[in-house]
């Protein structure tokens, strides 16, 4: 896993219809909605997340940006500037088996009026090429509910295969690995 010498921010990438960025304090509100949707949080947790918890993650995205040199995005519009999600890439420490312990985990959520529209696979495209280029650890990972069909897709069309089936917080979820493009 890298680990930035200097703390950075997120850099800005762009797509032909996105614009991944760095959070703001401003991005709450949006984070709010987002995370308070019980359509969008089915798969991740199983429930809509509290005002506290939704401001320990936006806190924790751009922590990560600091001490890894690596985080998350809020993904917008690019030509409305219109909140669509947030994708990225993290280092959880998470207490699952087998450990990925040293291997980036790239997640994504999207606004529900952003579902269906190929946002997620083209914003996660973007963010694997950044990663390509920046991530010293050859291989990335990401965990997906077995019922959720559409990430799982997004996460196929993007290079990632099914690795393993194991547990998260004692619920079914299936491990998801992609190795760094080689040219």
């Amino acid at each position: 896993m890298q680990i930035s010498p200097h703390p950075i921010a997120a850099p800005t990438l762009e797509t032909e219809r996105l614009v991944l960025r760095a959070h703001r304090v401003s991005d709450f509100a949006d984070s709010l909605d987002l995370w308070s949707d019980p359509e969008v949080t089915r798969f991740i947790g199983g429930r809509p997340f509290t005002q506290e918890e939704i401001w320990a993650r936006l806190v924790r995205y751009v922590g990560h940006w600091v001490l890894l040199g690596y985080g998350y995005w809020v993904v917008t519009d690019k030509t409305t500037g219109r909140f669509l999600g947030e994708i990225g890439f993290a280092d959880f420490k998470r207490d699952i088996e087998p450990s990925f312990e040293g291997m980036p985990e790239i997640g994504w959520v999207l606004a529900a009026h952003a579902h269906g529209r190929g946002y997620a696979t083209e914003a996660v495209h973007a963010a694997i090429a950044w990663g390509d280029d920046h991530f010293k650890a050859s291989r990335t990972v990401c965990i997906i509910a077995p019922e959720n069909r559409s990430s799982i897709r997004v996460a196929e069309k993007c290079g990632y295969r099914e690795f393993l089936h194991t547990a998260y917080k004692d619920k079914p979820t299936i491990m998801f690995v992609r190795d760094r493009a080689t040219i």
